[in-house]
């Protein structure tokens, strides 16, 4: 079996450039003559801006420029726009507020940009923003999303006249009441999507240029796309052609969703290139990143669901309030209403499910899509409702699902909002993820937990993934004069492995030695097209675009071949590296097929592209996850202590690859569960959680081995029968550890982040109720 194909375990060749210290990242690219911008942030919650002075920061030692909102507006700057529609169930679309790259009459987080300073060093940049004067009235703020809607709250856009963006339903009430009216048993739950911060290893850089000949900008940044990223800024921004801004993005340390977006300080540093004719560059530090990147989550929900008497799900109502922040970032309103909703039901079959989602505006930085991007939050609330399920009914968590699953026969199957779920096989999965966890030895591993005084207990979590949007990707092959194979292609990897998982694509069609091939990324001046990388969409897209230009350019090879070779087509054999006719010792090379010319009928090179376009918008990876948890009752500690995880990703690229997006985002997945969450605090809106001694990550020393497998039941609707692969951690995790911990303490339900404050407090009272 050749060792590089398709569905081979292949070492990521990005790795030794990685691990040696000779990637290249934004922070690496200096200009000469380059400046330095920092943003002076607000440090209230919500103020009135009376005025801002910055004379005493001009004049400071090496400040260059300062600039304010004032200025922006006198270029005729654009408003930062939201990129999606969500329609209202009144009927009316989303209340979008303007966005201003700084700010000038008002500021509404912790954070918000109200001037940027330019100078010859960072130090002399930091420096002189403490001497901008800025007086502000400061004003009542709202950081409580479970309290962002009601009568009294203070509201952040007087213009709207509430802090409601828009209240999405999925139009099933009716159906769910009737469903409800019926039941033999009903159960609810109170819980929390707790707020999160992404943090990337590699905080947030930009690099602007500007060259006034050809009034053209450039952008070095991370992202993980440069295509929407220099659409964006060139549509709404500065609004020029397209062709007028370029965005590169090198080596990136991360992405997790958050880097898909039009930031404002990318904005900053092309504006500011303009406006003093220098290159600007800026580096937010940790702090910044916490307080500016988009969080993710924050969801407080109340759920029901009905079952009848043989516990088969009828129906579910669910009712959210989802925070927005200040402002609505790209994509920020669908994640918990349109994106959420795709997987409504997840595995179950279930289709009297009635969903209401408030968008609700508070005085916290926005939201947006963070690892999972709404079916996290999906997923989270089934399970915990059929947890309660089980315990209504006297039956093992594992049992409750059974009874529900949509079963093989039901496949293709149409979900309750209307999606086509075309492969899976559910029970299997959930069954062979018991067996890897080893469930019928628990309770021999809970009396030994009790021996040692600790308290153990096990949970479930499964998740069905929308994995896919936006359904066109766009990829270029080019062969060498030197036989190389040049991949471009509109993704982009920011940790993933593309260079190891599309060069394995690319051998298996063309048989070009796995070193010869070679990814281009992240340059919107070579990758012209694309939707970047964002829903674990990257196999399925950017991998099916790769194998179809492959395969054009085999196509036209065999027709070179035959006319140098003199023969006929159809006796040009293809093996490895040459063209050969059939029965005879006569070949041709890759690179000396890429080096003819003269041919007629056909142009010179081995160089074609498309744009592959697919009729359905995702697919639907899923997997069942297992967790085991240890409990010091007199601590309140909790230990994950077990974990096992079967994932259906269709058909791995690379199995060790996915192995890893797994294991990725079960840690994500645990960290929510467990350690992190992003606050503010209720009186003065001010964010706790600055920095990495207030915001807990978790750390390899909290997690046990994880068993990982897979479940291959190939996506019958892309050539590589691939699914997603990079999401399911972060949907599956929660649950699992949630529900563990509930076992574990004898209780019906414990809010995320399970701290040891929560777990001591939840014992004290089941003690006091005994």
């Amino acid at each position: 079996m050749d060792k590089f194909g398709i569905g081979q375990s292949v070492r990521r060749k990005e790795d030794v450039r990685l691990l040696t210290g000779t990637g290249l990242y934004t922070d690496d690219i200096n200009r000469d003559n380059q400046a330095w911008m920092v943003v002076l942030r607000s440090p209230h919650a919500h103020a009135k801006i009376l005025s801002i002075n910055t004379e005493a920061a001009k004049a400071a030692p090496g400040v260059i420029e300062v600039l304010t909102g004032h200025d922006a507006k006198a270029d005729g700057l654009g408003l930062f726009p939201v990129m999606v529609e969500v329609p209202g169930k009144d009927g009316k679309p989303l209340w979008c507020p303007d966005r201003h790259i700084l700010q000038t009459e008002a500021v509404r987080f912790v954070g918000d940009p109200v001037a940027i300073v330019m100078a010859e060093t960072r130090a002399e940049a930091q420096d002189a923003a403490e001497l901008i004067e800025v007086d502000y009235d400061i004003l009542p703020s709202i950081t409580d999303t479970a309290t962002a809607l009601d009568a009294g709250a203070p509201v952040i856009w007087p213009e709207r006249g509430s802090n409601l963006c828009v209240h999405w339903s999925n139009g099933r009430e009716a159906q769910a009441e009737a469903a409800f009216a019926k039941a033999a048993k009903t159960v609810s739950v109170d819980l929390v999507n707790n707020r999160l911060v992404g943090n990337p290893m590699e905080p947030r850089v930009a690099l602007g240029e500007y060259d006034p000949a050809e009034n053209h900008f450039t952008l070095h940044s991370p992202t993980q796309g440069v295509v929407r990223v220099r659409e964006s800024l060139a549509k709404f921004i500065f609004k020029l052609p397209k062709e007028q801004v370029r965005v590169i993005s090198p080596d990136v340390g991360g992405g997790f969703g958050l880097r898909g977006k039009l930031f404002p300080e990318s904005a900053m540093v092309l504006w500011a290139a303009k406006r003093i004719g220098r290159p600007v560059k800026w580096r937010a530090d940790r702090t910044e990143t916490f307080l500016c990147d988009p969080h993710g989550r924050d969801h407080v929900t109340h759920a029901e669901m009905a079952f009848d008497a043989g516990g088969k799900i009828l129906g579910m109502k669910v009712e959210t309030v989802a925070a927005m922040g200040a402002y609505l970032f790209d994509f920020g309103p669908r994640i918990p209403t349109v994106a959420g909703g795709r997987i409504q039901g997840t595995v179950y079959d279930m289709q009297d499910v009635s969903i209401n989602v408030r968008c609700a505006f508070t005085n916290t930085a926005p939201t947006d899509a963070y690892r999972g991007a709404g079916r996290p939050e999906t997923a989270y609330v089934i399970e915990r409702l059929l947890d309660q399920g089980a315990k209504a009914f006297g039956i093992t968590p594992a049992e409750i699902r059974n009874r529900n699953y949509v079963k093989p026969e039901q496949i293709p199957y149409i979900n309750c909002a209307g999606n086509e779920i075309d492969s899976g096989r559910f029970e299997e999965t959930q069954a062979q993820a018991l067996a890897l966890m080893d469930w019928q030895g628990f309770d021999t591993r809970r009396a030994q937990s009790q021996a040692q005084g600790k308290l153990r207990g096990r949970g479930i979590g499964y998740f069905i993934e929308a994995s896919g949007g936006q359904p066109a990707e766009w990829a270029r092959v080019r062969i060498t004069e030197a036989g190389e194979a040049l991949v471009h292609v509109g993704t982009f990897s920011h940790g993933q492995g593309h260079e190891t998982a599309f060069a394995q694509v690319l051998h298996a069609r063309l048989g070009i030695p796995f070193e010869k091939v070679k990814l281009v990324q992240g340059d919107s001046d070579v990758v012209p097209a694309g939707g970047g990388t964002g829903g674990s969409r990257s196999s399925q897209m950017g991998g099916v675009a790769v194998s179809r230009a492959s395969e054009m350019v085999l196509a036209k090879a065999r027709r070179l071949a035959a006319h140098l070779l003199e023969a006929a087509e159809a006796d040009i054999e293809h093996e490895g590296e040459v063209f050969r006719i059939a029965g005879t010792d006569r070949t041709i090379s890759w690179a000396q097929l890429a080096s003819a010319e003269g041919i007629p009928n056909e142009t010179p090179g081995l160089d074609e592209e498309l744009l592959y376009k697919r009729n359905t918008e995702c697919n639907f990876p899923n997997g069942c996850h297992v967790a085991e948890v240890e409990v010091d009752p007199d601590t309140g500690m909790v230990s994950v202590v077990r974990y096992a995880a079967v994932d259906d990703v269709g058909v791995p690229l690379n199995p060790m690859l996915v192995h890893g997006q797994c294991h990725g985002g079960i840690v994500s997945g645990i960290g929510q569960a467990l350690y992190e969450h992003a606050r503010y605090d209720d009186e003065s809106g001010q964010f706790l959680t600055a920095t990495f001694q207030d915001y807990c990550m978790p750390r390899a020393a909290d997690l046990p081995h994880l068993e990982v497998g897979l479940n291959v039941v190939p996506c019958p609707s892309n050539d590589l029968g691939v699914k997603g692969a990079g999401e399911g951690g972060s949907c599956g995790a929660p649950p699992a550890v949630v529900s563990a911990v509930c076992d574990a303490l004898g209780i019906a339900h414990i809010d995320m982040p399970v701290t040891p404050e929560k777990v001591w407090r939840a014992l004290a009272m089941r003690q006091a109720a005994e």
